[in-house]
């Protein structure tokens, strides 16, 4: 019962932030960050009204895929950073690419999806606190990756995603969503595209991310409680 109690209330709060700033919580995707987590407690979140789920690692999450193929209306998204040698099962089996950092990678994706006869989506991540332990492209590079990657066949940019420093007080995290979003307004402008995902904010910040404009918040441990080592 605790993960259907968690995920009520998180969808809750989405929705009374989302109302609160004028926005439709409809538009709002409530990702289950589903990292070391066992294939039944993803089940109970599915059950709970998740449909969207967030891996980690590339082959911890195709084993997840495949013991739960039978769920047709589960959508998989790869959050982690991506080596280059992944990337040809990553395409293979998830939805949404959160994590295109670099141009080796986008040259990668694109190859292997046009092989698969698929146009992979994915979102560019920008390590917005330029951080050294962070993946990301530096927001100085981001704009020279957003153009190369736009030229690619094979796959199709649906905005930026971002994981900033962490903070106890939730409100530090505000200046680096307001920061991605004002990114993604950039790059529409400039290059007359529509950008409609900004995927940010995690468990102890996600109603932040919503009223700066999160479309995909990438939820844990507020679902599943701490996690396994």
């Amino acid at each position: 019962m605790a993960i259907k109690e968690n995920v009520d209330r998180i969808k809750q709060i989405i929705k009374e932030t989302a109302l609160k700033v004028g926005r439709n919580p409809e538009e709002i995707i409530l990702l289950a960050a589903s990292k070391t987590q066992p294939a039944e407690k993803i089940v109970q979140a599915y059950q709970a009204g998740i449909k969207y789920f967030g891996e980690n690692r590339v082959q911890e999450g195709i084993k997840k895929i495949e013991q739960l193929k039978d769920i047709k209306d589960i959508h998989w998204h790869l959050i982690g950073g991506l080596q280059t040698n992944k990337a040809k099962y990553a395409v293979r089996y998830f939805e949404l690419i959160h994590s295109l950092d670099r141009e080796a990678l986008a040259d990668e994706l694109d190859k292997r999806a046009g092989k698969i006869g698929k146009v992979q989506e994915v979102l560019i991540e920008v390590n917005v606190g330029e951080e050294e332990t962070k993946y990301g492209v530096k927001p100085e590079n981001l704009e020279r990756l957003f153009e190369y990657s736009l030229k690619k066949e094979n796959l199709k940019i649906s905005g930026l995603m971002c994981i900033p420093p962490y903070f106890e007080d939730k409100e530090k995290s505000r200046p680096y969503f307001v920061n991605l979003r004002q990114m993604r307004d950039r790059l529409e402008e400039i290059f007359k595209v529509k950008l409609p995902h900004l995927s940010m904010g995690m468990s102890h910040d996600f109603d932040v991310a919503v009223e700066e404009g999160a479309t995909i918040v990438r939820i844990g441990t507020a679902i599943f409680g701490e996690r396994s080592p």
